[in-house]
């Protein structure tokens, strides 16, 4: 640990331990912190920051000595007076919590007032502590500690442009501030500016060269910026400089998975466990490597924190999904079943999806996209560039597969699930101008469509790496088929398609980083199903022969044929490379990373009948739109 080799160094653990705190963590800051007290006893902020922690977490007893010890070595510093305060308030000592608020008050107003505005964030009471910080900010604009925490509020707000705005302000300020300049990357990301992210943590890096936590965040930057060679290199100089920094283990992990390297990732793994034996995403992160196996003890000690109901619910979701991988590759499918089931209704009452609103947007495209729209001069006007083939569907419905045999063309580049379709086509939306999308679109000239196509081929350059076509397998793209043969008229559009009951228990299975929100219920997830059908058939109807839809099952059954009319459908000649898609070497970012490194297998064909009358109500939805398959297929 960076503090044992140099017990000067105190802020950066301070630093560390905070940033663990904000983001809930209390549990892992207490630990870090408690080395740092250990190792260098006499540091007033470790002490206070461990002191505060604890407070945090409703301790009160044991963070007195920590902040009692803080305030023999800084006896007028006034936040301490104020935590302490807190403290014995919590404990009853309520004449000795006064007068410590009191003396607080007189030493440092602004102070006490900074401190309880932070102590409010830190228990998710953002209302008041905004409050409290624009005052701060108000009163003291060069300040940028408050400014920092108005930032905060914004990202926890998702309001990126405020908090960009905030962060830039304090960097012009103090660059040197790394805090800031941490959040900075993260609000840029956020904003998927992710080569502008890059730039902001290289600049920090280069100030800080041996801050590991720079170090980590610009290894985020890179894997989001699709560079991650360079992001395993960032990870890796971040867990050297700090070994027992378990964030930076598990971004190593993903980025080794990506890149191929599965017993690197495992391995980075293992340790983010050791670290961190509570946070259920780590286990979640080793099942959703696919081909790995849990060991007996795992599965006993993943029960052990599931049935923990003082985890956070996050925490116990992940827990729950893995013990579902667990017992499946054990064929135990009823108690798989039951913990998946777990999984998606913990997770499902943490989360806002409207199934009617899904409903009335896809109507709305296919109001705007009618054959009507495509006869009129609109259809003509977009760019006419042929690179993008995009392959979409639902998740879990074979699409990386299709990834994988296109980008092992040699003209193709594969890329990943990109969002700048979604993003441009929602930037149409301008509530001040009284433009909203989809109806807009029949409004819109000729020069703007050409432009918006243009716009998502510069968008998307920086996945690209010279070959004449990309592929997109961004799934949600289903719903924009119509956008995107207007503003990009010569675009291939492949649909990947799976028997449905494998493809929605497949998104059941599954836990998604971000987004498909309508996966986390069994009846939603049929009736999305049926309402993602209606719109394909709608867009082969006002787009007939422009959508090639693919079945997983035939490729599978038949890989050449389909590799043939794949590729025939995209223009392409056919390369013997493509029929060996799992001897490509590329990163891979999706669940079916390791999957589609190995040749094409049946097993994952018809796996939802293994559990059988668990799935009969998800059954009784789809059931109208089962494929016409052959029998040693269905």
């Amino acid at each position: 640990m960076r503090l044992e080799r140099d017990p000067g160094d105190i802020n950066f653990v301070s630093l560390l331990g905070s940033i663990l705190a904000e983001r809930g963590e209390l549990q892992e800051a207490a630990q870090l912190l408690g080395r740092a007290v250990r190792a260098a006893p006499g540091h007033a902020t470790a002490q206070e920051d461990l002191g505060t922690i604890l407070l945090n977490m409703g301790r009160p007893e044991e963070a007195v000595p920590h902040l009692e010890k803080a305030r023999q070595l800084r006896p007028e510093h006034a936040p301490l007076l104020s935590k302490l305060g807190t403290a014995y308030q919590n404990l009853g000592r309520i004449a000795e919590a006064d007068s410590l608020r009191k003396e607080a008050s007189s030493r440092s107003p602004m102070q006490a007032k900074l401190e309880e505005a932070t102590r409010l964030f830190i228990k998710g009471q953002f209302r008041e502590s905004e409050k409290l910080a624009q005052e701060l900010v108000r009163d003291n604009p060069h300040d940028v500690n408050p400014a920092l925490l108005l930032a905060r509020l914004a990202m926890m707000a998702s309001c990126y442009d405020d908090a960009r705005t905030i962060l830039e302000k304090i960097i012009d300020r103090q660059p040197r501030f790394m805090a800031a300049r941490h959040d900075l990357g993260t609000v840029l990301k956020e904003l998927h500016e992710y080569e502008g992210a890059v730039s902001v943590l290289e600049e920090a890096q280069r100030l800080e060269p041996d801050n590991a936590l720079t170090h980590y965040y610009l290894g985020a930057a890179l894997a989001m910026a699709a560079r991650p060679e360079q992001a395993v290199q960032s990870y890796q100089q971040a867990v050297a400089l700090d070994p027992e920094l378990p964030g930076a283990h598990i971004g190593l992990g993903h980025v080794l998975k990506t890149v191929g390297d599965q017993e690197g990732g495992v391995a980075a793994y293992r340790k983010a466990i050791t670290l961190r034996p509570n946070f259920g995403e780590t286990y979640y992160s080793l099942a959703n490597l696919k081909t790995f196996r849990f060991t007996e003890q795992d599965v006993e000690t993943m029960t052990e924190r599931l049935a923990d109901d003082s985890l956070p619910v996050d925490c116990r979701v992940h827990f729950a999904f893995s013990l579902g991988k667990a017992f499946e590759d054990d064929k135990n499918y009823d108690q798989a079943f039951e913990h998946y089931a777990l999984a998606n209704q913990m997770h499902r009452e943490t989360i806002a999806y409207d199934p009617v609103q899904t409903g009335i947007a896809h109507e709305r495209m296919r109001e705007i996209f009618s054959s009507v729209f495509f006869e009129s001069d609109s259809a003509l006007a977009g760019c006419s560039d042929s690179a993008p083939i995009f392959i979409l569907g639902l998740p879990r419905s074979g699409s990386t597969l299709l990834e994988q045999i296109l980008a092992s063309h040699s003209q193709v580049d594969g890329t990943s699930e990109l969002p700048d379709i979604s993003m441009i086509a929602q930037g149409l939306t301008q509530p001040r101008a009284g433009q909203v999308f989809p109806q807009c679109m029949p409004d819109l000239s000729p020069e703007t469509l050409l432009a918006l196509g243009e716009q998502y081929l510069e968008q998307t350059r920086r996945h690209r790496r010279g070959a004449p076509f990309f592929t997109d397998k961004m799934p949600n793209n289903f719903a924009y088929v119509g956008f995107i043969k207007t503003i990009l008229p010569n675009a291939k559009i492949i649909d990947a398609r799976r028997h449905p009951m494998d493809s929605c228990f497949g998104c059941f299975k599954q836990h998604f980083a971000k987004g498909q929100t309508f996966t986390y219920d069994l009846f939603e997830l049929g009736e999305f199903y049926l309402e993602y059908c209606q719109l394909m058939d709608h867009w082969d109807e006002v787009l007939p022969g422009q959508v090639l839809r693919v079945q997983y099952e035939e490729v599978v059954a038949d890989l050449e044929t389909q590799v043939r009319r794949i590729l025939a459908f995209c223009e392409l000649p056919f390369e013997e490379a493509c029929v060996a898609f799992h001897e490509t070497k590329r990163s891979v970012r999706t669940a079916s990373s390791e999957q589609v490194r190995q040749p094409i297998y049946s097993g994952s064909v018809q796996t939802w009948k293994r559990y059988g009358a668990h799935l009969d109500s998800l059954k009784e939805i789809l059931e109208p739109v089962f494929p016409d398959l052959p029998e040693a297929l269905s």
